[in-house]
């Protein structure tokens, strides 16, 4: 499949907001350069108006920016009004006739063959959706964290679902999925936070054929989303979220349970540190051991495993 057009095309819609021109292009051209080229890029600028205030010089450098690259491959789209990054993808999601989608954020970049591998996988396993690993990076492009679904035993609608509620699958780059089940599901929810998050449950309740690469091809970049993990925004999504969570413990086991808990504490604490909230800070850590003593060292011995694979892996590169 390797630098041909034939098979199916595939969109890559990227919401761009606030962003500097000269990153876009970086993204841009990642998705450009890709070896399956049977591709559209929809690119989602979100630089409009927002209450009273104007982004039009955000707007204006996009503008120009896709003029310079002047490819038929691109799709560009100019919100009129600022709607949040979930509406921008829908957009593009609600708008593309490609069979297949696929996402990019506009900090991020795909490697060359991201869209051909993930694509081919789908294809050889009669796959609706697919996902894979994430490599999170950051701005001297070292590896700082890696997210690996390989524990992911079964891939039946209850195991995946359990396993979501407990761990987590996400990674919007990371997500493959034909755009019959977007639509089916009604795209992204508009919440605060944890759009993918509620987007991947979706999916995974719908009942469609899911499958997994165990391997990263998107390179995405951490400190561009801290400014988001650090508002009040990330306590109140965090919040809702595990309300949902909660809400669907009839499918979970007690230890399942705890391990929710203990995880939503923990996440709660150190959003308390970055808001340098050290009161809250310590007591939701203290919470978060009470609620699972056991998942608290576990979890603390596999943070310190995954901190010396990743400072090793770096040294190796």
């Amino acid at each position: 499949m390797s630098d041909v057009i034939e098979g199916p095309k595939v969109a890559i819609i990227m919401p761009t907001y606030k962003r500097n021109a000269d990153s876009v292009v970086l993204s841009i051209k990642s998705v450009l350069n890709q070896t399956y080229q049977n591709i559209e890029l929809w690119l989602i600028d979100d630089n409009g108006i927002r209450e009273s205030s104007s982004l039009e010089s955000y707007r204006l450098e996009i503008s120009k920016m896709v003029q310079e690259l002047d490819s038929e491959k691109i799709v560009y789209i100019k919100n009129e009004h600022n709607i949040g990054g979930a509406l921008a993808r829908n957009v593009g999601i609600f708008s593309t006739d490609c069979e297949y989608i696929t996402f990019l954020d506009d900090d991020d970049r795909y490697l060359p063959q991201k869209v051909e591998s993930q694509l081919k996988h789908m294809l050889c396993n009669n796959l609706d959706v697919s996902f894979t690993d994430l490599g999170l990076y950051d701005e001297e492009d070292k590896l700082t964290d890696y997210r690996e679904y390989s524990k992911i035993k079964h891939f039946d609608t209850q195991s995946l679902l359990r396993y979501h509620l407990t761990r987590q699958i996400t990674g919007t780059p990371t997500f493959m999925c034909k755009k019959s089940v977007l639509t089916t599901i009604g795209g992204f929810d508009d919440a605060c936070m944890g759009q993918e998050y509620y987007l991947m449950f979706k999916i995974i309740s719908s009942g469609c054929s899911i499958g997994y690469i165990p391997h990263s091809d998107v390179v995405a970049y951490r400190t561009a989303k801290e400014a988001i993990s650090n508002g009040p925004n990330k306590i109140k999504g965090e919040m809702l979220l595990y309300t949902f969570k909660r809400s669907k413990f009839d499918i979970l086991s007690g230890s399942e349970r705890r391990f929710v808990r203990f995880r939503h504490y923990v996440i709660m604490c150190v959003a308390s540190l970055r808001r340098k909230k050290y009161l809250s800070a310590t007591k939701y850590i203290c919470i978060a051991f009470i609620a699972s003593p056991l998942d608290a060292f576990a979890e603390a011995f596999g943070f310190f495993q995954r901190r010396i694979k990743n400072i090793e892996s770096t040294r190796d590169g």
